[in-house]
């Protein structure tokens, strides 16, 4: 089973801001952020993990983790894919750093389910999950 990290989108007032930033930044180059310290446990999220964005106090997309490499000053880089993946909302609350989040506890995808949520622009998605009504 997959293991997964949450962290706070920080800036980012919407999911749409989120994934504008995400691709602005991929057709830069590679997706990163940087953090002073590799996960204990960066072994079992490393290709198979996600960071899960928490956007007011809901997990509401996530972001598949690549790999985790070194950045400058001795930081360490988590290489995301900059494509974004919109989640069922669940609240979460706001924290500092990362979090680990088991793969038995992660929100599914949005896609590839019957509701058709998918299909919605995800500023709309944002609103609904913002008023609890997905």
């Amino acid at each position: 089973m997959a293991l997964h990290i949450t962290k706070v989108a920080f800036g980012n007032h919407s999911v749409d801001n989120l994934a504008e930033r995400l691709a602005a930044r991929g057709r830069e180059g590679p997706v990163f952020l940087t953090t002073r310290y590799l996960p204990k446990r960066h072994e079992e999220i490393a290709g198979t993990g996600s960071l899960y964005w928490i956007i007011k106090h809901q997990l509401v997309a996530r972001s598949p983790i690549l790999r985790f490499g070194e950045a400058e000053g001795g930081r360490v880089a988590i290489h995301i894919d900059p494509r974004l993946v919109l989640v069922h909302a669940r609240p979460k609350r706001a924290h500092q750093g990362w979090r680990y989040l088991e793969a038995a506890d992660a929100p599914a995808d949005l896609a590839g389910d019957a509701s058709g949520l998918a299909d919605l622009p995800p500023a709309l998605v944002g609103k609904l999950a913002e008023l609890a009504l997905i």
